[in-house]
């Protein structure tokens, strides 16, 4: 800093100037780039184009499943094509094709009984149309190979040394001297009626077999019955597994199975079905249906929960939907399940309440739906609810029990519902008090334990609000009384004094023919002679006189005649 200062005409703390130098426009003085470059974005797309603009294919403005289309129809042909139409019927939206030998529809099994109100999309025919010169595949024809590639089929096979060609079920099985015929009519192609050793043989191979077709909650949709002869083909008999929503009604599916196929249903258990084709079944004289290009939308169907169902008002509709609220459930269906007991369920459930829940958690919406619909005319009964994803139903006014002499626990006024629901729901309180529901058995049931309490093998309790104490003293009675009857046998007198063959054949036909009620009686086909029959064997059971002379049994008999042989 010394130095700086001594310099001459230097001052270190001189102002600034006043104004500022003038930028000289001569001089060329570039710019300073910015450090980092400013990125060029497009222009923002335009998210509403305009309306005027036509559309470049008239086709993409055509209605489809997210779309709110909603077209209401009447029962009849709705569209038509020549001879090719659309009608609606009680059997929901199905097509009509010449030559047809019945109504095409999506699912045979599955349409409900009501008439639908409107459809979801345009009526058009879901199959290919009759002008076109190849089988429709949604794609343009493949230019044509230039490699010649040999086409087998399977009733004209190539030579024995070629592999990868399928085996061909030849018609059958015959009895012996007997051979194919052609046949036309179902009964024709059936044949004669398969024996059970037959059936055996048939059904047996299949058992452990996962060759099969599986039907889910479409039930027997219209492609099936192509499938169904493709494994035909191949097999006699065709496994077709049923899961899910149409097992509930596996009679309608069964009787649909051999409407449609023409075959005969020769097994079946639980949800698992064996078609038979027929003893004269041939794969080239087959019905052929043309196969259905796309589902159909569903059409829309009145609804099965109402404000106010059959009989009820709108409160007393609510009053129930609120008892139900805290019902337990009596089963819990799972997933793609196999119900073919629930109907039966459902009634047995009846009996004791008015009311009835299932719990469908973790099933989709539609499907405890159709189940809903299903028990509506099996049971029958009256749908309440799908809240919370169970299904709550009434068992109506006209309710009758499966016994026949019970007292039917019907809607007593509409102004006391919800004493009737209490009374019948809550069961446990109802059982310690006099007015208890009688539950009415069969005949031949009471038969039965009228003569189990003569036997000594069943008690009759005359009080019924026992203690705990008291009952065991009632059971621990009663255990030493019918071990004792149990263990205690009628001792037989014989009259002759050597004991020989005469006694022991009077003993074998006398004393059996009475117990037993002979052999007749046994095998009699009428109810009543079985249980007469059956149990005739009660006088064993009652006391014996026990005044018999010492030495007057067969055995001593016997022992004293060895005794004299031996001397």
């Amino acid at each position: 800093m010394p130095i700086l200062a001594s310099l001459p005409g230097l001052n270190l703390f001189s102002s600034l100037p006043s104004n500022p130098p003038q930028n000289d426009a001569t001089s060329p003085t570039p710019t300073p780039s910015p450090p980092i470059p400013i990125p060029k974005y497009p222009p923002p797309r335009i998210r509403n184009p305009p309306t005027d603009l036509p559309s470049s294919n008239p086709a993409l403005s055509l209605p489809h499943r997210r779309s709110h289309y909603r077209k209401p129809v009447k029962k009849g042909v709705i569209s038509s094509d020549g001879d090719r139409c659309v009608i609606i019927g009680e059997n929901g939206v199905s097509y009509l094709l010449p030559g047809a030998p019945f109504e095409f529809q999506f699912s045979y099994s599955e349409t409900p009984n009501a008439e639908p109100i409107a459809i979801r999309e345009p009526a058009f025919l879901p199959f290919a149309p009759p002008t076109m010169p190849r089988p429709w595949t949604g794609k343009a024809p493949l230019k044509k190979s230039k490699k010649n590639i040999p086409l087998f089929d399977s009733f004209n096979p190539p030579p024995p040394d070629k592999k990868g060609v399928k085996y061909v079920e030849m018609p059958g099985p015959f009895p012996f001297g007997k051979y194919p015929k052609e046949g036309k009519t179902r009964e024709e192609i059936l044949g004669e009626p398969l024996k059970k050793w037959e059936i055996k043989m048939l059904v047996k191979p299949l058992l452990s077999d996962n060759r099969q077709i599986n039907l889910g909650r479409d039930g027997l949709t219209h492609n099936m019955l192509e499938l169904i002869h493709t494994h035909w083909k191949r097999r006699r008999v065709c496994k077709i597994k049923c899961k899910g929503v149409p097992t509930v009604d596996m009679d309608n599916v069964c009787r649909h199975i051999e409407e449609k196929t023409g075959g005969k249903i020769i097994h079946r258990v639980g949800g698992v079905v064996y078609l038979f084709r027929g003893r004269n079944y041939n794969y080239r004289t087959r019905p052929q249906h043309p196969v259905m290009l796309w589902k159909p939308a569903a059409p829309v169907y009145p609804k099965l929960i109402q404000e106010a169902p059959e009989g009820l008002t709108k409160a007393e509709a609510d009053e129930l939907r609120k008892k139900g609220k805290s019902l337990l459930p009596i089963c819990k269906l799972a997933k793609n399940g196999v119900y073919t007991s629930l109907a039966k369920d459902v009634r047995d459930a009846f009996e004791g309440s008015p009311l009835v829940k299932i719990d469908c958690k973790g099933m989709h919406a539609s499907d405890y739906k159709k189940i809903g619909a299903k028990l509506k005319v099996l049971v029958p009964c009256v749908l309440l609810s799908f809240d919370d994803e169970q299904i709550l139903m009434w068992r109506g006014q006209d309710w009758k029990s499966i016994y026949g002499g019970a007292p039917s626990t019907l809607l007593p006024s509409k102004a006391d519902i919800s004493s009737s629901v209490n009374d019948s729901a809550e069961s446990s309180d109802d059982c310690h008090t006099p007015d208890a529901k009688k539950v009415i058995s069969s005949p031949k049931m009471m038969s039965l334990w009228k003569r189990a309490i003569e036997s000594n093998k069943a008690l009759l309790l005359d009080e019924i609000a026992l203690g705990p104490d008291a009952l065991l003293e009632k059971v621990e009675e009663f255990e030493g009384l019918s071990l004792a009857t149990e263990h205690s046998h009628e001792a037989v007198v014989l009259s002759s004094e050597d004991g020989s063959g005469s006694s022991i054949a009077e003993l074998e036909e006398g004393s059996f023919n009475e117990d037993f009620g002979g052999e007749n009686d046994m095998y009699s086909n009428d109810d009543d002679d079985i249980i007469n029959g059956e149990y005739d064997d009660v006088d064993l059971f009652e006391e014996v006189d026990s005044s018999i002379p010492l030495g007057s049994l067969p055995v001593d008999m016997i022992a004293e005649r060895l005794r004299r042989e031996s001397k």
